[in-house]
């Protein structure tokens, strides 16, 4: 199993997710021509995507590395990024088996009414994966590391529940979808703790600046094509030893600058095809659910945030967020971790933020801020576990993506940041029973609170 599911995810999300878009859509009833069309757009958008955020992680790889050098900052753990966080996840025991039991998992709480999202989002179950993963090799023993990849994924669904509604009816076009990812779903607790207390701060719902608000104050300075050249032109600059060095490269400073104000402006428009090839599988998926399912009305599909990271509120933010991290990273105490592979996937903290939010540029700051400090402390702590796992799955896979470099443990912001997986693996592995007997108890809790409430809103409904 090990080796077929290796296999079928090493095609990657890009020839994976059409195929199961295509067999998915003739299986619900569009017709084999659009299926394709719509499988082939969601490639498409994978495609354009990991184009865009490799042009990311690439252009500003070489300098970030000078900026390290020239400053002394060094440290201990080596950032692998998401694809060799997602290499480790599935190529384990944990991974082989992931998303047969999380489809079970999924119909069983359909099934009960404890959930109402179906989550076809199957390339993002390396999420679950990698925490099972984790567990598995920290307690030699599978059926821990199983146990805290469904725990996690239970939790997650209702998390979807809870904040579709309010995700729906910020982003347009977005009916009947909610986000079962971790790592969205994990900063969630940030957003809605951080907002309520800046709320209760006098004067601070005067500084309500969204994305279109920054482009009407501050004109072109406000746009995320501009704040993308001159973010990228300042880490080109630092980068420079002296001024001489400076003076010579300007060319390659302003050609920084202008491939950030690149990602900042494709990424809009690659998203929208994920969109237009979503939708037709979305609507029909629905629609033979509503079929199937008694009250089942306000069912969701569980889809990527992929869909949604374009928002312009999401691009400034995480932006802004790079060089301030980075910073922060290496003047923070105790924290081993500096980012800089991970650092495509900053834009997937903010699409279930935003919501919350209502996409307050200053507001959602101060949340990634905080979640992101938070994180790197749990990718420290984490970092001896995934360490582990990563070392074993290069044994036997030799794949590159997951050699640590000697020296070195390794680490990933990608849902190793998250306070679900932080929480999760701490009360399984170092609490082992009692641990999770917590988990049951409150994952039990949250199923049965959600089921009241998705109860109660049918009735609503067919009143």
């Amino acid at each position: 199993m090990e080796a077929v599911f290796s296999y079928i995810i090493g095609l990657g999300a890009a020839v994976m997710m059409p195929i199961i878009f295509t067999i998915l859509g003739v299986c619900i009833g569009i017709k084999f021509g659009k299926a394709l069309k719509s499988g082939l757009l969601v490639g498409v958008g994978f495609v354009g995507l990991s184009v865009i955020t490799g042009l990311l992680t690439d252009s500003l790889g070489e300098p970030l590395k000078k900026v390290t050098e020239i400053y002394g900052l060094s440290l201990g753990i080596f950032d692998m990024g998401w694809p060799a966080a997602a290499s480790v996840a599935y190529n384990t025991s944990v991974g082989a088996f992931i998303i047969p039991v999380c489809l079970a998992v999924n119909i069983v709480m359909l099934l009960t009414k404890t959930t109402k999202t179906v989550n076809i989002d199957l390339w993002n179950y390396w999420h679950f994966a990698f925490i099972g993963a984790v567990v598995y090799f920290a307690s030699d023993n599978i059926w821990w590391g199983f146990f805290a990849a469904v725990i996690c994924y239970i939790i997650t669904l209702i998390m979807a529940d809870l904040t579709a509604d309010k995700f729906q009816k910020y982003y347009d076009g977005m009916d009947g979808i909610s986000i079962p990812q971790p790592f969205c779903q994990g900063f969630v607790p940030f957003a809605l703790v951080i907002n309520k207390i800046l709320d209760k701060i006098p004067g601070f719902d005067k500084l309500n600046i969204d994305a279109e608000g920054m482009k009407k104050k501050f004109g072109i300075m406000g746009e995320p094509l501009f704040l993308g050249v001159i973010v990228g032109c300042a880490i080109g600059a630092l980068a420079c030893k002296d001024s001489k060095e400076l003076v010579n490269n300007i060319p390659s400073i302003l050609g920084l600058g202008i491939k950030m104000g690149a990602v900042m402006e494709l990424i809009p428009r690659i998203t929208s095809l994920f969109i237009e090839g979503l939708k037709p599988i979305s609507d029909a998926t629905r629609e033979l659910i509503a079929r199937k399912f008694k009250n089942s009305a306000g069912l969701n599909i569980g889809m990527s945030p992929a869909l949604v990271i374009g928002h312009p509120t999401t691009l400034v933010v995480s932006l802004l967020l790079i060089p301030v991290v980075l910073f922060l990273s290496v003047i923070l105490p105790g924290n081993q971790f500096l980012p800089l592979a991970s650092l495509a996937g900053m834009f997937y903290l903010f699409p279930a933020v935003l919501p919350i939010t209502k996409g307050n540029v200053l507001k959602t700051f101060i949340v990634g801020l905080v979640a992101l400090i938070v994180g790197l402390y749990f990718v420290t702590n984490l970092a001896p576990h995934f360490t582990e796992a990563a070392t074993d799955v290069y044994m036997k896979t030799q794949d590159a993506a997951v050699r640590i470099p000697e020296g070195f443990q390794g680490g990933a912001l990608d849902f190793a940041s998250s306070i679900f997986s932080w929480i999760i693996f701490h009360l399984t592995y170092s609490f082992k029973y009692i641990g999770a007997g917590i988990l049951v108890l409150f994952t039990m809790g949250m199923m049965y609170l959600n089921r009241v409430r998705i109860i109660k809103a049918s009735k609503h409904e067919n009143k």
